[in-house]
């Protein structure tokens, strides 16, 4: 079912969400409402949904990776690296030459600039509650981030504000840069 998706301003987005005890018929529920809510989104386009967002607050999310969506719900972070030798510095110079505007559907058409870690890796339950451990880089490390922030009731403009970044409206086209207080 289609779920309204809760607005920044509304304090249950503020609240940490619960771990899930067992992957049964209820968070089954749960899971496709996050997809079905997620698949509509238009414009903005969504990647990522946590279940807070639509009024559960539970540790669950969604995120669209490469062709597919896949479900976390109680997500540990195992590794994270910013910097370094290898493949996260490989990582770190590609996004040098681009950079990626963080959005959210709580937020609809503001954007920021965050700095994030390049490289992730997490321990998690799959939608049918086999135990998974992932490895995320680029984008897809952001989207991870971004949604476990959700799940500890923090919003990405909280980072803005931690990292002292412009926020940035895109209205009939354009980019108009906003003032946080």
């Amino acid at each position: 079912m289609i779920r309204p998706i809760l607005q920044a301003t509304d304090p249950q987005l503020r609240q940490k969400s619960k771990s899930v005890v067992k992957v049964d018929k209820k968070i089954s529920s749960i899971i496709t409402d996050l997809k079905d809510t997620l698949v509509v989104q238009k414009d903005p386009e969504g990647v990522g949904l946590a279940a807070p967002q639509i009024g559960k607050k539970l540790r669950v999310f969604i995120m669209k990776l490469g062709g597919t969506t896949i479900t976390v719900i109680n997500p540990k972070i195992l590794q994270v690296i910013n910097k370094g030798k290898g493949v996260a510095k490989k990582i770190e110079r590609k996004q040098k030459k681009s950079k990626i505007l963080e959005g959210c559907l709580s937020l609809p058409h503001y954007y920021g600039p965050l700095k994030r870690a390049k490289f992730i890796k997490i321990k998690y339950l799959d939608g049918n509650g086999q135990e998974q451990i992932s490895s995320f880089s680029d984008f897809d490390a952001q989207i991870i981030q971004h949604e476990i922030d959700h799940l500890e009731g923090i919003l990405f403009i909280d980072k803005l504000l931690e990292q002292k970044r412009p926020l940035y409206e895109y209205v009939n086209g354009e980019w108009e840069r906003v003032e946080l207080i």
